[in-house]
Parts: C-alpha cells; structure tokens; sequence
C-alpha cells in the first residue's frame, strides 16, 4: 500500500485539503513581489551629468537661465531615446563661455529625472555609466540565491521537516529584506538580496511541496498551476505598490510587511504527514490523517485507517541514466534548454519594461496581468491538443512575437509604441503559458525511476535563465539606439523559436502510456498508443521535485516560474 492510498481514503482534495493548499498559496503572492521587484528598484531614471557650477542643479529644468546651462554644459545624446548625454559634460570658465575652450569630461555627479521614479537604488547609488553593468549583477545575485535557497532548503526540509524549514525561511526573510531597506552601499546590498533569493525562494518551495504531498494523485499534476495565479497577484500587487510609493525603499517595505503574517503560520499549518511516515514518526502521522479524514466527513475506524509503518517505499533509480543513452541524452538536453529559454524570457521582458516605451507602471501592470489567461489557457487545452503541440505553439508564437519588434522599433519609432507593447506583452504571455506545459510534459517524459532527479535539474538550469535575463536585457545599452532598445527581445525571441524547433524532436506524452524504466524510456514514442494519461496517477514523490519553477536534486524539489 502506498501513501497516495490513503490520500484516497480520506479524500483527495477535500476540506482539510482545500485549507491548506489555499494558506500555502499565499506566500507565492510574496514571491512574485520578490522575484519582480528588482525590476523597479535597479531601473535607471533619465539622467544627466550634475553642472558643477549650478549648486542646485536639478534635472528639471527650473529656469531659462538653467536652460542655457543645460545647453552650455551637457552635450546632445547621440541617441535618440535620451535627450542629453549621460556620462559627459563640457568642463568650461565660468567667465568663458566660448565653445573652442570646452573640454569633455566624464561625470562624477548626476541629476535624476523625478517623474516616473522619486528614487532608485541605481540613481541613490549612480549605477550609472560606467556603473551600470552593477544593476545586472545584483539581479543575477538575487536569482543565483534562489537557486542556493532551492537546494539549501529543499535539503534542509528533508531532514527537519516542511514546517520548520519553512519557519526559518520565514524568519531570515523577515530579517535580511528589513535590512535591505537601509542597505548602506551596493556590495551589502547585493549580500542581502542573495539571502532575500534563498530565503524567499526556500519558504515558496516548501510551500508547494507540502502542498502537493497532501494532494490526492488524481489531482496532483494540476495542482501546480493555480499557486502560479496567486503569484501574478504578486505582480500585480507589486505594480500597485510601485506606482504609489515611486520610491525603492517604501516599495521594499511594503513588500516585507506582509511576511510577518507568515509566523502564524507555525500554528496555522500542519507538517506533512508523508514526510513523518518517512521519518518513522507514525503517531504524528496518524494524528494529523485523522484530522483531515474528520475535516473531509470521512469515518474512521479506530483512528488508524493502515499501519504507516507497512507502507511501500517509492523506487528510485540513477539520475546518471538520463546521459548514457543517446536518446535520453538528446531528450533531456532539449528540456534543460527550453526550461532555460522559458526561464529567460519570462523574466527578461518584464526586465525590458523600462525600454518598452510608454507608462512604465502600466506596462508592468499589463505583462503581470497577462499571466491569468495565460496559466488558464494551459488548464483548458493542454489535454485537448497534447503537450507537444501545446508546448511548441507557445513558444512559436511568443517567440516571433518578441523577433517582430525590430520592425516596429527600428523601422516603426515612436508611434509604433503601442504594437511594440502589444508583441511584447504576446512574448509574455506564451513564456508564462509554456511554464505550465514545460512542468507537465517533463514530469511526464522522464522515466518513473529517475523522474525526481530529472525535474529537479531542470529546476536547477531554469534558474541558469533568470541569472542570464538581467545581461540580455540591458544588452541593448552596449548597441544603442534603435536596435539597441530592440535587441534584448530579439534575442528572446530568436531563443523561443530555437526551443520551440527543438520541442518537435520530443515525442508526445498526451493519451499515451508513460515510461517506468530506463528502458521504457529509450523506447518511449515508438510504441503505439495506449491507455490515456489525462487521469494519470504520477507519484507523490515525483510531484514532490517541483517547486513553482525552482527546484532542487533531491527527492522533494517543486516546479518553477
């Protein structure tokens, strides 16, 4: 007997299931704020040299004085989305306005634009320039300690449980983002954003696991997708806050706040009792299955419905197998790429806001609402058309979208804004709806003993693309101009179409009898059709390597996004 069995007994998704899975959502309206925030706290204000002469200088023009100024000292922008050059202004005599005696200096003080944001911690700090390669380097950090906070703390919630992992999480998040707040130069800052990554990215992964340990197996495999609604909330929350505040540090706290809800939570949830089972701790086990068969109005009979102790252990095989043969080898790599170019892309333009054009709050607003259709269009077609089908028509469409704003930035301007938008928002919208395919479809193309370990190093190498989506989206800052504002999404698009190709080289799961051994797996897709997999029962430990698009090497890792 296994523990899926009892999940059975007392009710798969029931009362007791429902409450759970529905507090567990809520940290992944925290994350999204966390995964998306460094988008507006990095983002670079329009700028200009400070006029050393001018002790108030401001980047508003505050005079027609000021103005001559202005004109006197700062050099025209060779590029035609700033106004004035950015890293230089002209060194003259106060009492010599000739234009033959000025000289070219780089810039050691800046002025801010304050219309779109009050303050940044790139124009706090004047990340700019020959700075401007460190606002890459904190996003990259942040997503590098989401990655440590998979594997540290997936590690750490198998040996001490989900529910203290998740208090300690909890705890240093509470900590390291307060700090963040007052975060006095960059070094420390990136130090603290690490440790926001890990932190935040650990509570978000044991929440999923837990979540889907006390999942029934029928209803397991889409249990994943709706925690994703509550992370776009995230976004959308975070947009609001943005918008408001227009201020890094009031943003920063207004995301923080919320966590100290998240205390209560060691009195509010309950340790999972597979993990007790595995554990040997029977008793606690036992207690909290009598709890939920009660919840779910399941009579029990003499508060035991099996002896725990009896149950199957899950098989395991080597992760090795998956690249010692070809096929499997050729398979796996194919997934690696398109969980990095989903990875990548899903978090790159929403990194591109700030070259999009337009309302800079309006257009984050719009690439976070998107995601809603986008997860809902998933749950509603995934069976009808197939995982590859599905899978490959995502990352089709998205990704000649996002090829299609070099004609309307390069050739169309200004007042082609609106279309760039509407091709960015489509290259968003099939990333986010390829997350949800990705997680099925490889949880279904490893085989059933190695499949743990698989989707826990797909996990690991998405997040290989969200440490790479901050350089491809400030790329266009090397080119300039034009193409430079179009190159980051070009690059996107170019990587989706590539995976997209690639996903027709896979063989389809959907209606299809899945591979158990490494056997099974070699011959997958030359067999004819069997029974369908629409009402699969996929393992719990399977489900249990996923974590909302982070993952980690061991036996509970959880999806990602």
């Amino acid at each position: 007997m296994k523990f899926d069995d009892i999940l059975v007994q007392i009710g798969e998704f029931g009362y007791f299931q429902r409450r759970l899975y529905l507090l567990l959502c809520m940290p992944s309206v925290v994350t999204g704020c966390y995964m998306m925030i460094l988008v507006f706290v990095m983002e670079p204000p329009e700028h200009r040299c400070k006029i050393p002469e001018w002790g108030n200088d401001t980047y508003a023009i505050q005079s027609e004085e000021h103005r001559k100024w202005i004109n006197y000292t700062i050099p025209p922008s060779t590029d035609d989305q700033h106004t004035y050059d950015q890293c230089h202004y002209y060194a003259w005599s106060k009492n010599d306005r000739s234009f033959a005696n000025r000289t070219v200096h780089e810039c050691t003080e800046w002025v801010y634009d304050k219309t779109v944001f009050l303050e940044t911690f790139t124009s706090r700090h004047n990340l700019v320039c020959g700075e401007s390669i460190k606002t890459s380097m904190a996003e990259m950090v942040f997503y590098f300690g989401v990655l440590v906070g998979d594997i540290s703390f997936g590690l750490l919630s198998d040996v001490i449980g989900r529910k203290k992992t998740f208090t300690i999480s909890v705890i240093i998040l509470l900590a390291s983002s307060s700090a963040t707040v007052f975060a006095p130069e960059f070094y420390s800052f990136c130090v603290l954003e690490f440790i926001n990554g890990a932190a935040v990215h650990g509570a978000f992964m044991v929440c999923c696991v837990l979540g889907l340990e006390m999942v029934g197996p029928s209803k397991r495999v889409w249990a994943g997708i709706p925690i994703h609604m509550f992370f776009a909330v995230g976004l959308v929350y975070l947009a609001g806050m943005e918008y408001f505040t227009r201020d890094w540090q009031y943003v920063q706290i207004a995301i923080t706040a919320p966590v100290t809800f998240f205390l209560l939570y060691w009195w509010l949830i309950t340790e999972s009792p597979r993990w007790l089972t595995s554990q040997g701790r029977y008793e606690e086990a036992n207690t909290i299955i009598s709890k939920a068969a009660k919840a779910n109005n399941v009579d029990m009979q003499d508060e035991k419905l099996v002896d725990l102790s009896t149950l199957d252990a899950p098989k395991q095989g080597n992760i090795l197998e998956l690249f010692k043969s070809k096929v499997l080898f050729f398979r796996t790599m194919i997934l690696f790429f398109n969980w990095i170019v989903i990875s990548m892309v899903y978090y790159g333009v929403t990194m591109h806001t700030g070259n999009l054009g337009g309302n800079f709050y309006l257009n984050f607003f719009i690439l976070a609402v998107v995601e809603f259709p986008a997860k809902a269009m998933t749950m509603v077609l995934l069976n009808r058309i197939g995982r590859k089908k599905m899978h490959c028509t995502c990352m089709m469409i998205g990704g000649i979208a996002c090829l299609s704003t070099v004609f309307t930035v390069v050739y169309g301007g200004d007042s082609f804004q609106p279309v760039t938008l509407t091709l960015a928002i489509i290259g968003k919208f099939g990333s986010a709806a390829a997350f949800g395919v990705i997680y099925i479809y490889s949880l279904e193309l490893y085989p059933t003993v190695v499949r743990n370990g698989g989707m826990g190093m797909s996990s690991c190498v998405a997040r290989v693309g969200g440490m790479v989506a901050p350089y491809v989206a400030k790329s266009g800052d090397l080119v300039g101009g034009r193409f430079g504002q179009a190159l980051p999404l070009v690059i996107f698009g170019g990587c989706s179409v590539l995976a997209g190709i690639f996903t027709l080289f896979l063989p389809e799961t959907h209606n299809r009898k899945l591979p158990e051994t490494i056997q099974d797996g070699k011959e997958f897709g030359r067999k004819p059709r069997g029974v369908s997999t629409a009402n699969l029962v996929i393992s719990s430990d399977t489900i249990n390597s996923i974590t909302n698009g982070k993952h980690h090497v061991t036996d509970e890792s959880n999806k990602t996004e």
